[in-house]
């Protein structure tokens, strides 16, 4: 998984998300009741062509932040939440993209 000794799988990261319909995609995931959704309940959700959604869901899977199972004629999806770990990492404090809070003394 990226980490912030891997610029270019962690700017792969959120370059997927740079996406709202990848970004709605990602938390129908997470909010599933079982923790992976099916692609038929995805397709539902949205006003677009099944070949437009499975290109997203493609980019999310591609870049690690989905995985896939293929069941049937059907593909479920699960949240790969080391992917969501290593952007946490990236941009909390102290982290690679973000300084410590500066904590301000005030003067009195």
């Amino acid at each position: 998984m990226a980490d912030e000794r891997d610029p270019a799988a962690a700017a792969q990261l959120f370059k997927a998300l740079a996406d709202p319909v990848r970004v709605q995609l990602l938390a129908l995931v997470r909010r599933a009741p079982s923790g992976e959704a099916c692609f038929c309940d995805l397709a539902a959700e949205f006003d677009m062509p099944q070949s437009s959604l499975s290109h997203h869901l493609k980019i999310l899977v591609n870049a690690g932040v989905l995985t896939r199972e293929r069941r049937g004629t059907w593909s479920w999806y699960q949240v790969e939440h080391a992917a969501l770990d290593t952007m946490e990492q990236m941009l909390r404090p102290g982290g690679p993209l973000r300084d410590e809070p500066v904590e301000h003394q005030h003067q009195g």
